[in-house]
């Protein structure tokens, strides 16, 4: 059974193996990933099987004018786990925890040739709304938008 908590510094050495495997050259370093785990406003959770992480995603909420949105960095499943619903069930456990806190929009970025991820991410319903030309390398992102709560 797969269970999601609060990520935590403790589960630093982790969650970093796993952004590695996941993004390899794209991938946040230790000390970023550090960073943004004890960020005043950043929300981290990491999904857990019989006591083992194998995903965990972090967002960072912020004020854009008068609208509080929410920004997913990074959400990460290893791969020997992929398939079996973890993204979409930190995804949505991130959703909710902005929703709670006023958040209004979630914003996330993905690899434009990551179908899977596309495809869960529409499922979701987040909507295109913009590309990002290199933004990871060579290769180019798509922006995704979420509307959580109306105004």
């Amino acid at each position: 059974m797969v269970t999601v908590e609060d990520g935590s510094v403790k589960y630093l050495d982790r969650m970093c193996r796993i952004e590695k495997e996941c993004f390899a050259e794209e991938a946040f370093t230790k000390e970023q990933i550090a960073l943004l785990l004890t960020d005043y406003n950043s929300i981290s959770l990491v999904a857990k099987e019989n006591g083992e992480i194998v995903g965990f995603v972090v967002g960072m909420i912020y004020l854009n004018r008068k609208t509080v949105n929410g920004h997913i960095l990074t959400i990460d499943v290893s791969r020997a786990h992929r398939r079996k619903g973890i993204g979409q069930m930190l995804l949505q456990e991130i959703e909710s925890i902005f929703a709670q806190k006023g958040v209004q929009t979630c914003l996330l970025e993905v690899k434009e040739d990551n179908v899977i991820a596309i495809s869960l991410y529409h499922k979701l319903g987040y909507m295109e709304v913009g590309r990002l030309e290199n933004y990871y390398g060579n290769a180019h992102g798509i922006c995704l938008k979420k509307i959580l709560a109306r105004l």
